[in-house]
């Protein structure tokens, strides 16, 4: 009989190498529980981060307060700020102490739709209410108070369900999304798995290095940085 979707996934899923956890993750149910109610995340897209061996990981260059949660213990979340104005959410992954985490890029709003929507009214479609990491965090009412939070304790806010894991042949992997540490090197970081011809993916965007701008024209435009 085979294991059912709503069964919570054990620790021991996540307490493997990240490259293996995350083309797992492609299926599985992330769900948030809050006092206004129950959103329940299909995930379509994920991409993996490799701590010390991985120059795009935020653990690259070692422990900091910001990114404590990477280095375990596997199946916690590590949810950071980014661009001075969005929160992303990472599942951690291997074991305790080696930094290793999978960024949730997108995904399905399986159940609670109707509270995703007042969290994102801007969305115009019901694909669009988690496609890309940031509308993901806003659709499933997660902030940076949730950084750390234990998704396979009993009595969490969070579970990660079983779900109904993709087939093999549906998973497509590729270079990451915008990130600088790749060095566009595609080829050698192919961790950005997604469910092929699903609408809920992101579009994938290169790194776009940042131009420095002259000084002087900076000064006079305020909206703008160096």
């Amino acid at each position: 009989m085979p294991p059912a979707p709503r069964r919570a996934l054990p620790r021991s899923f996540f307490d493997r190498p990240v490259l293996d956890v995350a083309p797992d993750l492609l299926g599985r149910l992330l769900v948030h529980e809050t006092d206004d109610g129950r959103t329940v995340l299909r995930i379509t897209e994920v991409e993996a981060y490799d701590g010390g061996v991985d120059p795009g990981s935020h653990a690259y260059r070692g422990q900091t307060p910001r990114n404590s949660a990477m280095f375990g213990p596997p199946g916690h979340l590590y949810v950071y700020f980014t661009y001075g104005m969005h929160f992303c959410v990472n599942v951690v992954c291997g074991p305790d102490g080696k930094a290793s985490a999978v960024l949730l890029r997108a995904g399905e709003i399986v159940e609670g739709v109707g509270l995703a929507r007042t969290r994102r009214p801007g969305a115009k479609r019901d694909t669009e209410l988690a496609q890309g990491p940031a509308r993901l965090t806003v659709a499933l009412g997660i902030g940076r108070e949730h950084d750390g939070v234990d998704a396979c304790a009993p009595g969490t806010a969070f579970r990660l369900l079983r779900g109904t894991p993709v087939e093999p042949g549906m998973i497509r992997s590729g270079p990451r999304t915008g990130v600088a540490g790749d060095g566009g090197d595609g080829e050698r970081y192919p961790w950005r798995f997604h469910v092929a011809e699903d609408r809920t993916v992101s579009p994938y965007r290169a790194h776009v290095p940042r131009v420095r701008r002259n000084p002087v024209r900076a000064a006079a435009d305020p909206s703008g940085t160096l």
